[in-house]
């Protein structure tokens, strides 16, 4: 998942982000109101952890523009401010959960995945379409119920094609939700013509349908209809 920490405390900073990076997540930070207002306009995110307090501004004014994009991130609340006002506040604006801190890491990470099934997955824990079936905990992808071998890239752009399907996704955009704050340094899109050539070479070998069609010049769409 790509993930955005809106949080000032450095140590918590680091604790969060080494802890969720363990599972493949790219997660970014935001020390205050205006680097996050500022990421939450350019880039789209699975997931927003917001602490409410923060340096120039509030956490529950980043939740109305987010939610004036008409967003799909899922948004939890991480915060020091234990009160039930802030609490109901944040959630009737459009937050989907709510931990005060302090808590513990695998309450934090159970808590993101659980937001991910629910707006993605319909909460199951396995994503399935047609003849595909991916267990994102797991990182295991099934084709006509028999394994087949993926890279760490390859699987996370399996998962993106399958829940933006039928979507124009821009090679700019694969690369951000890939790479993160990363993606600034790559020069050219040579690289993710070459993960993505891969993984439809080893769904086709597989007996999967060419669910991946190349755009010229834009990027690709997961095409589920013919």
């Amino acid at each position: 998942m790509k993930i955005l920490l809106i949080e000032d405390e450095i140590e918590m900073q680091k604790s969060i982000q080494q802890y969720l990076s363990v599972d493949k997540n790219i997660v970014e930070i935001a020390n205050d109101y205006d680097s996050a207002e500022e990421k939450i306009k350019i880039y789209e995110y699975d997931c927003i952890l917001l602490d409410i307090t923060l340096p120039k501004g509030s956490g529950l004014d980043l939740i109305k523009s987010i939610k004036k994009k008409r967003s799909k991130t899922g948004i939890i609340i991480i915060s020091a401010k234990n009160s039930f006002d802030d609490k109901i506040h944040g959630l009737d604006l459009g937050a989907d959960d709510y931990l005060p801190k302090p808590f513990y890491l695998p309450e934090l990470n159970a808590r993101i995945k659980a937001l991910l099934r629910r707006n993605n997955f319909e909460g199951d824990n396995s994503i399935r379409f047609n003849e595909i079936e991916i267990f994102p905990e797991e990182r295991k992808v099934l084709v006509h119920s028999k394994p087949i071998k993926l890279t760490s890239k390859e699987f996370d752009l399996l998962v993106y094609f399958i829940t933006n399907k039928d979507r124009v996704i821009q090679k700019n955009a694969l690369i951000e939700h890939l790479w993160g704050d990363n993606s600034d340094q790559f020069d050219n899109f040579d690289f993710i013509y070459n993960h993505v050539k891969n993984l439809r070479k080893k769904l086709v070998e597989s007996k999967c349908e060419d669910y991946i069609q190349s755009l010229y010049g834009i990027g690709y769409t997961f095409k589920t209809e013919s």
